[in-house]
């Protein structure tokens, strides 16, 4: 058989001895686990299929994402599905998954979930991720030739909150929105030839599935911070992140006022709190962003936590606050000083 003669695409080829072999190693009523040779060999074939659409979370703990779109030049319609796969997969478990999309809510999420559930149940014990890919491909692909506009990317929260948030360790007052300046803006010529600051990255917290990572740079201008955002938008793993919280200061000598902002990126609340936790540690230009990837469990307040820590630790390591130790002093003190003020108000 000459080049380019294969009846079917060479990757359907590919992933079809993956998932035979993976079917035939447990043998006629086994239930014993899958050997992880075949496991690597359905992960390395899906890298090889999907190459930079495919992104390897963690690779100790199987974690892993896929950005699945309509179509290669310019998608209307995109999602990405995060993996984790226990150690039972494929034998006798399927994959523990994550749909993340702003717009995927409803009847959209519910119809798709069926669907991913449905092709595990007809291939039980059989490598099933490609399947599930193609699936949500194809949905992608029906949604964008029945509709001419693309899907409202407004993100929400997976979490709700709760009313009772005693256990949050910094207490929350929404920043004035007098104090507040927005990246939409003219550059001025003198920033035009600004070059990217250098990016550090956190030390990552892991919690219930759910990991968070902090990315700090220093900045002085707006464009800057635009240029670093640009940046880490670059590294897939940070763009597939199901929120991408964000906050700034900037001090501003002529004017000897800050020009700050922050961004909840779906998370709601969130970015303010960042910016407030900023504001107590008088903090001045830097950019502070806080990755978080959400495993399926829901983390109640404690998500706040886990931002703000992360947020404070690159704080600290990058020596734009003191210690840890003293820097949560600091929040204490700020915290009884707003309670005493309360308490004199009554």
């Amino acid at each position: 058989m000459g080049p380019g003669a294969w009846p079917v695409p060479i990757h359907i080829v590919i992933m079809c001895i993956v998932v035979r072999l993976a079917g035939c190693s447990r043998g006629a009523g086994s239930r014993s686990l899958a050997p992880l040779s075949f496991v690597i060999d359905e992960i390395d074939a899906l890298s090889s299929i999907y190459g930079d659409d495919w992104c390897v979370v963690d690779e100790d703990e199987r974690i892993f994402c896929i950005k699945i779109s309509d179509c290669l030049e310019q998608p209307k319609w995109t999602l990405c599905l995060q993996v984790i796969l226990p150690s039972e997969y494929p034998a006798s478990a399927p994959p523990i998954y994550q749909l993340n999309a702003p717009w995927l809510r409803g009847q959209d999420y519910i119809e798709l979930t069926n669907s991913l559930e449905e092709i595990y149940v007809k291939n039980l014990g059989e490598s099933i991720l490609y399947l599930w890919v193609e699936k949500i491909r194809e949905v992608l692909i029906e949604k964008s030739q029945s509709s001419d506009a693309g899907p409202n990317i407004e993100k929400i929260t997976e979490e709700i909150d709760e009313d009772n948030e005693d256990d949050y360790s910094l207490e929350y007052q929404p920043v004035q929105e007098d104090t507040i300046k927005t990246l939409n803006f003219v550059i001025s010529e003198s920033q035009e030839d600004e070059e990217l600051p250098p990016i550090n990255h956190g030390n990552p917290i892991s919690d219930r599935r759910s990991t968070f990572q902090a990315h700090l740079a220093p900045v002085v201008s707006p464009k800057q911070v635009k240029m670093v955002l640009a940046k880490l938008y670059e590294n897939k793993k940070i763009a597939s992140a199901t929120h991408n919280i964000y906050a700034y200061r900037i001090y501003c000598e002529d004017k000897q006022t800050y020009l700050q902002d922050c961004e909840d990126d779906g998370e709601t609340a969130a970015g303010g709190r960042l910016l407030h936790l900023m504001q107590i540690l008088n903090v001045r230009n830097v950019l502070v962003v806080v990755s978080r990837w959400y495993g399926g469990i829901l983390l109640g307040p404690d998500r706040f936590k886990h931002i703000n820590n992360c947020a404070r630790n690159i704080l600290v390591e990058c020596s734009y606050t003191n210690s840890a130790e003293e820097s949560s002093k600091q929040l204490g003190k700020n915290k009884r000083v707003r309670k005493d003020k309360k308490r004199t108000e009554h």
